[in-house]
C-alpha cells in the first residue's frame, strides 16, 4: 500500500505512484472528464479522472466514474493515483491522475452551512466551519504563537506551572465567579492564576508562565468577551517596577508576532489581506490622565467616572498612537487605586495610582499587568479598604508571612490578541469553541 502523502509535499514529490487522504471540497462532474477538489490538514490538490468510452462513444463501466459522480463534499476519502507535475494547473501546479478511490466515511449532500452564514449558525456547526482554511489557519497561527511565547520564557529561564482551576475562595471579584458543587462544600472556577502565580514568589521560583483556562461569570455579549477563556500568565521576581514587567511583556510579543509572520505572513497576506507587523521597542506608555486628556482633544470625553478608561477611549488613544508613533500597541499607565485590586502596588509618591498598566492592542485592552504590594502589613491595609476581609484571605496572606521578593507580572486573554492581530470581528472568531452566556454547546 502506498504511504500517504501530505497535500502540501506533493510539490516537492517526484511524478509517480502517490496515495493522498482528505475530504471533497468540490466535485465539477463533467461529460468527458471528472475533476475532484481534495482538502486535507495541508493544502488541497485536483484529481482527474477521463470517462472511459466504449468504441461507439458510448460510456463504458467505469467503477471510478460512477464512484466520483456519488461523492458529496465533505465525504472523507483516500485517491490514489499518477502524481503529474503541470505549471498550468491553477491549483498547484499538480495534479493526481486517479487510479482509485476508498470511501472512509460519506457525508450528507447538503451541507447546514454556507459561506454568508451567520456567526451564531457558524458556531452552531464549528467542525464544518473550520474546514474552511481562512478559519483552520487561525488555529495554526495560535499555535506557533504559543510556541514562540514558550520559547521566550524557557530560553529566559521560566518555569511553566499548571495552577488548579477550582478554588476555596475568589482570585478577584466575588461577583464574576462561577460555583460549582464540590462534595460536602463549594467550589469556584478559577477567574485567574493570580494567586497561585504569586505563591511562586516566595516558593523561590523566580520566573513562571502559564497558557491555560479561566472563567468569568460575566454576562456580557460584547465582541470581545467570553466566560471562559485561555489566560496567558506571567510573574517575575526581583522587579524594580511595573516597567520591570512590561519591558519582559513587549519582548514576549515581539517573540509571537516574528514568529507568526515567519511562518504564517504570506498565508495571512493572502487569505485575509493583512501584513502581520512585528512591533518595534519599546512600546509607547503613556500614563493614564495623560491619555485622557489626549483623548478629550481629540473631541471624545471618557464619560465613565470610576477613573478608567472606556472602550471608545481606547480606540481613541490607539488611532493617537498609530498617527503618532505609527504603533500598534501601547502601555496606559498608572490606573488609579480605586479601581485596581487590593494587591496592586501603589505609588511611592502618590498614593492615588498603582504601579499597573494595561496593554492596548489596535483599540481594544488584552493585558492587565502590575508590581504586586509585597509587604504584608501594607497588603492587609489595601484589603481592608477594599472592604475584604483578611481572614478570608489567609491562605493567600500566609505568602507574605514568611518572606517573599518584590514581583510583578500580567495577565493577557490568547484570543483577543489573535482576534486583533487578523481583525476578525469578534472573540467568536478567534476561540475554537466558544463559551459565552447562551452558549454551552458544541
Amino acid at each position: 500500500m502506498t504511504q500517504r502523502t501530505l497535500i502540501k509535499n506533493l510539490v516537492s514529490s517526484t511524478d509517480g505512484p502517490v496515495s493522498v487522504s482528505g475530504w471533497v471540497e468540490t466535485v465539477r462532474d463533467q461529460k468527458k472528464v471528472q475533476f475532484v477538489v481534495l482538502r486535507d490538514e495541508s493544502g488541497a490538490v485536483q484529481l482527474v479522472h477521463p470517462r472511459i468510452f466504449n468504441e461507439d462513444g458510448t460510456p463504458a463501466d467505469d467503477a471510478i466514474a460512477e464512484e466520483i459522480s456519488a461523492l458529496s463534499q465533505g465525504t472523507f476519502l483516500t485517491a490514489t493515483g499518477d502524481l503529474k507535475h503541470d505549471e498550468r494547473v491553477k491549483l498547484g501546479g499538480v495534479e493526481i491522475k486517479l487510479d482509485g478511490l476508498e470511501i472512509a466515511a460519506r457525508a450528507i449532500a447538503e451541507t447546514p452551512i454556507a459561506d454568508d452564514s451567520g456567526v451564531d449558525k457558524r458556531m452552531d456547526w464549528r467542525f464544518l466551519d473550520l474546514r474552511v482554511p481562512k478559519n483552520s489557519l487561525i488555529f495554526k497561527i495560535q499555535t506557533t504563537f504559543e510556541h514562540a511565547l514558550r520559547c521566550y520564557w524557557i530560553d529566559n529561564d521560566f518555569v511553566e506551572l499548571h495552577t488548579p482551576k477550582l478554588m476555596a475562595s475568589a482570585s478577584e471579584s466575588r461577583a464574576e465567579l462561577f460555583e460549582v458543587e464540590y462534595f460536602e462544600t463549594k467550589a469556584y472556577l478559577a477567574q485567574s492564576p493570580q494567586f497561585f502565580k504569586q505563591m511562586a514568589q516566595p516558593a523561590g521560583f523566580g520566573k513562571i508562565f502559564e497558557i491555560g483556562p479561566a472563567f468569568r461569570a460575566d454576562p456580557s455579549f460584547t465582541s470581545r468577551h467570553a466566560t471562559e477563556f485561555t489566560s496567558v500568565d506571567a510573574e517575575i521576581s526581583w522587579i524594580d517596577s511595573h516597567e520591570t514587567v512590561m519591558t519582559m511583556h513587549e519582548e514576549l510579543m515581539v517573540a509571537g508576532f516574528t514568529a507568526v509572520k515567519e511562518k504564517h505572513g504570506a498565508e495571512i497576506e493572502a487569505l485575509y489581506g493583512l501584513e502581520v507587523t512585528v512591533p518595534t521597542t519599546p512600546f509607547p506608555r503613556i500614563a493614564l490622565a495623560e491619555a485622557k486628556r489626549i483623548v478629550a482633544e481629540r473631541g471624545y470625553e471618557v464619560p465613565r467616572q470610576d477613573d478608567d478608561m472606556d472602550p471608545e477611549g481606547e480606540r481613541q488613544i490607539a488611532a493617537y498612537v498609530k498617527e503618532t508613533y505609527g504603533h500598534e500597541f501601547v502601555f496606559l499607565t498608572d490606573y488609579a487605586s480605586s479601581i485596581r485590586p487590593f494587591y496592586h502596588m501603589r505609588n511611592a509618591e502618590d498614593g492615588a495610582v498603582t504601579n499597573s498598566y494595561d496593554l492596548i492592542f489596535n483599540g481594544v485592552e488584552i493585558s492587565t499587568g502590575a508590581q504586586r504590594e509585597h509587604r504584608i502589613e501594607v497588603l492587609v491595609e489595601q484589603a481592608k479598604e477594599k472592604g475584604l476581609d483578611p481572614e478570608e484571605l489567609d491562605f493567600y496572606l500566609d505568602f507574605f508571612r514568611y518572606g517573599v521578593p518584590p514581583h510583578g507580572g500580567f495577565g493577557m486573554g490568547l484570543s483577543r490578541v489573535l482576534m486583533l492581530m487578523l481583525k476578525l470581528p469578534n472573540l467568536r472568531e478567534a476561540t475554537y469553541l466558544f463559551r459565552g452566556p447562551t452558549r454551552l454547546t458544541p
